[in-house]
């Protein structure tokens, strides 16, 4: 299996390149150059087998000789070893027709985590023996932080720097970021700067030759392609137990950055059958009007209970254009260019065709919020988080025939975000027993100004050069 990048002129890289260098070096996200098939005998197959056996077959296409399947399967069953459910991401039912994919039970209670202790695994184990050094930057909403930083701390050959908007996270996300004190782990509150900006420096930082002369940087963001598909395992584990491949299933996903929808979307064309996948989004909604629309033009954030959904500019949307609009990456790199200038762009019919096959959206404010998080706490007596709720608002309100299940993905464990929850239902949720001292713990955390100029010196004077990166 090798890897092309979104914008058509990046070399073509296997996979264990790819994960080391995050982001391609023309500015594109890296893909599959096809997507792998499974039939439905091979789909069917996979029924009752254990979580990090599913994901080992379900992610060797993309690994191809990287990794023999019996050490890609060590290191599956050594990432989710770490998780408080058995099953990894268990399937709960709501009613006859909404079912809900806890995807909280990791080390930090977030979706994140299913794919970042893989790629904490992953980066490991392409270092070892060399005498390459990782310098990671990623910026987060809220989760990604967390879950990466709790992936690497520690680690040999690899440093972390995360880039979080000041006072735009929950207490907890910010706790469970800044209360990990390791040599390696460096987290930077942002003044005056919003997650799109943070994400702007990374990106930026990517492109600047004085910073990748001196230091191998990567991404533990979603526009690293092995985080993104380590989520495509769930998809199948839900769409299986339900029914595939004989029964179609659709999916409501909380969306921000579109990683997480996105590769259901890559579950879809590999062969699972997938009836609709919903974009969720807050009033922060660039992704609603694209799909409904065509309108993809950022606005101002919206500060939200849902904090890890408050982004305008969505990076793994990039992929969907991509492949919807027919794989042309030099057409799609003036598109992007254009966007990058004007923060405004009109999808191609092609695009907003090849995505209306599969997607389709739904916005839900902060009314339409707390329903659901009524909904679910006063008939099924889940209490949810604000995330969650979004895509339960969806999955209540899509037009889906009778006999398809809807399931909605669970994206964090509801006492991350107890104001919001307390305020909906009245009934605050308290953090799980193995991390119930966070709010005792030692916080370690640089506040720096919201430019890109301040963020390049501190990873500068921080990082450890690595004489790979030229």
């Amino acid at each position: 299996m090798d890897y092309v990048s979104t914008r058509g002129s990046a070399q073509r890289q296997d996979f264990r390149s790819v994960t080391l260098a995050g982001l391609a070096s023309d500015g594109g996200l890296y893909v599959p150059r096809e997507w792998p098939q499974f039939s439905a005998d091979e789909i069917a197959a996979m029924a009752g087998l254990p979580y990090a056996e599913l994901a080992a077959k379900v992610m060797q296409p993309f690994v191809g000789d990287c990794l023999t399947p019996e050490r890609l399967l060590e290191l599956t069953t050594k990432a989710y070893g770490r998780f408080a459910h058995k099953a990894v991401t268990p399937l709960t039912q709501f009613d006859e027709k909404q079912w809900l994919l806890e995807l909280f039970h990791g080390p930090t209670l977030a979706f994140k985590d299913v794919a970042l202790q893989l790629l904490g695994l992953l980066f490991e184990e392409f270092l070892t023996g060399s005498d390459q050094h990782l310098t990671i930057v990623g910026a987060t909403s809220g989760d990604t932080g967390s879950a990466a930083i709790d992936a690497v701390a520690g680690r040999e050959k690899i440093d972390i720097f995360m880039l979080h908007p000041k006072g735009r996270v929950s207490e907890v996300q910010r706790r469970q970021m800044t209360s990990v004190i390791a040599p390696n782990v460096h987290n930077i509150a942002l003044t005056d700067a919003s997650f799109d900006d943070a994400q702007a420096m990374v990106k930026r930082m990517f492109a600047d030759t004085d910073m990748t002369g001196r230091f191998r940087i990567t991404a533990v963001n979603s526009i690293n392609w092995a985080r993104l598909m380590a989520q495509v395992v769930y998809y199948f584990a839900a769409a299986i137990q339900l029914g595939a491949p004989n029964r179609k299933v659709a999916f409501s996903v909380p969306t921000g950055n579109f990683g997480d929808v996105f590769a259901g979307y890559v579950a879809a064309k590999m062969g699972l059958p997938v009836e609709k996948l919903i974009v969720a989004t807050n009033v922060n909604d660039i992704l609603h009007r694209a799909l409904s629309t065509g309108d993809y033009s950022a606005h101002g954030v919206t500060p939200t209970e849902a904090p890890s959904m408050d982004i305008q500019v969505s990076s793994n949307f990039e992929r969907l254009l991509f492949d919807a609009g027919g794989r042309d990456g030099a057409a799609l790199a003036e598109q992007m260019k254009g966007f990058e200038a004007s923060k405004a762009m009109q999808l191609t019919n092609a695009q907003r065709e090849g995505a209306a096959a599969l997607f389709t959206s739904m916005r839900a404010d902060a009314d339409e919020m707390h329903a659901a998080m009524r909904w679910a706490y006063e008939n099924c007596g889940k209490v949810i988080d604000p995330h969650t709720a979004i895509g339960l608002h969806a999955a209540l309100s899509a037009d889906l025939p009778a006999d398809v299940p809807v399931v909605t993905l669970a994206t964090a464990d509801a006492a991350k975000f107890a104001p919001a929850v307390e305020s909906a239902i009245g009934v605050s949720p308290t953090l799980p027993p193995r991390i119930a001292d966070l709010m005792d713990r030692e916080e370690a955390c640089t506040d720096l100004p919201g430019t890109y100029e301040a963020v390049a010196s501190f990873v500068a004077d921080n990082a450890t050069e690595s004489p790979a990166a030229a």
